[in-house]
């Protein structure tokens, strides 16, 4: 090998290194601010709605995430709501709104989505206290009126699903319960189930993603940007400061778990979970299970945009769910 290309291979050699360590930076950078709230700044917008200098900056400096907070009172969900604190694992303290009916109906208990809060679910609340059902939503940790300022994207927020259970089995007056989670909310409800021997009467799973890294990758994907390698780094990296395998989170693996009636609601459209990445996971459960679509829906709440359609479908879930006592 002569001396001139010696050099040149040593050249591209410290140019290759030099950006693996700059991709590592951003993405180290990119896991911090996707799972660690701020306290300031407005938060960033969908991937969909940034201009081409918006994109460019998110790719380099990373989203903005301001700690999800509400301004609502309990009894905006209903008159009896009222609020509650249910020690979690660890003394984090989840914040969560009680709102009682008949205490011989099952309990319901809401877990809301990524960089959301509680007060995110009262549509479905309020459909749930108008079905005679009792509710119980709540705050994962970082959010609403709950400790802690980060996020695990479901992984560690299976805990605050398994304290909710408990909590409510001890101290509330319901022999059965319904778990309903949105996206991160759900993904935590069937890690509970598969990791914290969470044993609900039914579940019902709206816009579900099967794994972290595909969820990952959709939002690259949304930009217009690759997602290889960044994806792989930024879950890497957001494992990393957390302190756990964030490519092991996977909810089409935890549904191998789901034994009871589980109902998956899902948007044709969901960019950020594909429809056919909530097939995965349907697909896993060994149950009874039970799959609506809903036509051209994205990453949002059914019940907003499909209202009579949402009370059919779970209406008759929940009738045909067996019941089960505990």
């Amino acid at each position: 090998m002569s001396p001139k290309l010696k050099r040149r291979l040593k050249i591209l050699a410290v140019i290759v290194a030099a950006g693996f360590l700059a991709l590592n930076i951003i993405a180290y950078r990119q896991a911090w601010v996707m799972t660690h709230y701020s306290t300031g700044n407005p938060r960033t917008d969908k991937p969909e709605a940034l201009s081409l200098s918006q994109k460019i900056k998110v790719v380099i400096c990373g989203v903005n995430f301001p700690r999800p907070c509400n301004a609502l009172r309990p009894d905006s969900v209903a008159p009896a709501c009222r609020a509650i604190t249910i020690p979690g694992t660890n003394g984090i303290k989840l914040g969560g709104w009680y709102c009682p009916a008949a205490p011989d109906k099952p309990l319901t208990i809401f877990f809301h989505g990524y960089g959301s809060e509680k007060s995110s679910m009262i549509p479905e609340a309020r459909a749930f206290l108008d079905m005679g059902y009792s509710v119980l939503l709540l705050d994962f940790r970082g959010s609403g009126d709950s400790s802690e300022s980060y996020t695990t994207v479901g992984f560690r927020e299976a805990e605050d699903v398994a304290s909710a259970v408990n909590y409510s089995r001890l101290n509330l007056p319901h022999r059965r319960l319904i778990l309903y989670g949105g996206s991160m909310g759900v993904a935590a409800i069937v890690r509970a189930v598969a990791a914290c021997g969470v044993q609900p009467d039914a579940i019902i799973a709206e816009n579900i993603f099967d794994n972290m890294l595909n969820t990952v990758k959709h939002r690259f994907q949304a930009m217009g940007v690759p997602s290889f390698p960044s994806a792989q780094l930024l879950v890497f990296w957001g494992g990393v400061q957390g302190g756990f395998n964030a490519f092991a989170n996977n909810p089409a693996e935890y549904a191998a778990s789901v034994q009871c009636p589980i109902l998956f609601l899902h948007g044709s459209d969901d960019p950020r979970a594909h429809l056919e990445d909530a097939r995965k996971v349907f697909d896993a459960v060994p149950g009874p299970k039970r799959f609506r679509e809903f036509p051209g829906l994205g990453h949002e709440s059914s019940i907003v945009r499909f209202p009579k359609e949402w009370r059919v479908a779970v209406g008759q879930f929940l009738d045909e769910a067996p019941k089960q006592d505990r």
